[in-house]
């Protein structure tokens, strides 16, 4: 496989197996969790650089789910014009282009709403106590994060991304950590994937066979194994892309990259890979700066797709640099992501390129 090759994912043709990976900018969105101008060149930029496929960031289903007060939303009609017009400026570039649909349950932030999740568990504040959903606020969430791949639909993208992992409301449920259920949602491995695996097959009866339904499934929770089986249950809900990342728990001591190009946490996409291989599309995702071993990835058959996240933040010809070996400056590899969550936007590589930051 090269990384120039194209897949096609429900009648969508990507044209090569670069992803970029979401992430939010904070500073961009208003209260009104509306897109703005910024966000829309933001992504247009990514897209004219090659980019087959782009996961737009995180994005809220309802107001008490965001990270922050500035944080995007499609829990609203009026949000769905500013996110055709990223659609858009995609489509217009030649990317697939699909966007992240999330509720941070119990890491919710106490400016937005109240911390609630599949049990009562201590938050980031070991002094607040989660509130435990009942079946009825199950539902209606599960109802929020459909009614928001709906507005997707709407707004033009080609499919929306479960964020299922990084410690937010669809891993809470299946983190035997923070679930402690006795009923349908707890418990077994099909129990704890169930809250997902039923938004998966509610979002396909609702955007149809045409609609690419993506998640970001955490690669170990607790072990690797685990969290293959959770993934299995997304596949037979009719999931159609793993984008494999990191969890709530870490607990599995035979994990590990030794000799390779790439690290521990790019290794849970290869094993996935090694299991679904043939069956469905999986990605990997972690520090993958150079040109050559997001090459060496794909060349060797360890993945289908490789995520870009801070690479094509620093700069988004990290995609020519891939497929047609030009120049790109690459990512610093700063401590703190200075194009990431919550820091001031000063990436010293997007600098470097001429960006200039307000």
């Amino acid at each position: 496989m090269k990384a120039s090759d194209s897949l096609e994912v429900r009648g969508k043709v990507i044209r090569n197996r670069i992803t970029m990976a979401p992430t939010v900018k904070f500073d961009y969105a208003g209260p009104d969790g509306k897109a703005t101008e910024k966000h829309i060149e933001h992504y247009r930029e990514r897209a004219e650089h090659g980019c087959g496929l782009i996961c737009v960031e995180a994005t809220a289903v309802s107001p008490d789910g965001r990270f922050w007060t500035n944080h995007m939303g499609l829990w609203d009609d009026d949000q769905i014009e500013g996110h055709s017009l990223i659609a858009k400026a995609c489509h217009d570039n030649g990317a697939v282009v699909i966007v992240q649909i999330n509720h941070t349950g119990i890491t919710s932030n106490p400016d937005c709403g109240p911390a609630i999740g599949p049990s009562s568990v201590p938050t980031r504040d070991p002094n607040v106590m989660s509130k435990e959903m009942n079946t009825f606020e199950i539902h209606k969430m599960q109802e929020n994060f459909v009614n928001a791949a709906v507005r997707a639909k709407k707004a033009g993208y080609d499919g929306v991304q479960l964020h299922g992992c990084h410690s937010y409301l669809i891993n809470q449920f299946i983190s035997k950590k923070t679930n402690l259920r006795t009923d349908e949602y707890g418990g077994s491995v099909e129990n704890r994937a169930r809250f997902g695996a039923e938004i998966i097959k509610a979002v396909r009866k609702e955007c149809g066979e045409d609609f690419i339904i993506s998640i970001r499934t955490a690669g170990i929770e607790p072990d690797v194994a685990t969290a293959i089986e959770i993934a299995e249950e997304y596949v037979k809900a009719g999931v159609d892309m793993l984008q494999v990342s990191t969890g709530i728990e870490w607990d599995d001591p035979t994990h590990k990259e030794e000799g390779k190009p790439y690290n521990k946490f790019a290794k849970l996409g290869v094993r996935f890979h090694d299991h679904f291989k043939g069956r469905i599309p999986v990605s990997c995702v972690n520090s993958l700066y150079e040109p050559s071993v997001i090459r060496y990835l794909l060349e060797n058959d360890l993945v289908d797709l490789v995520d870009l996240g801070r690479p094509i933040l620093a700069d988004p010809a990290i995609v020519e640099a891939v497929l047609e070996y030009k120049p790109f400056v690459k990512c610093f590899d700063c401590p703190n992501c200075q194009y990431g969550p919550f820091m001031p936007h000063k990436c010293p590589a997007a600098i470097k390129r001429g960006v200039k930051f307000e």
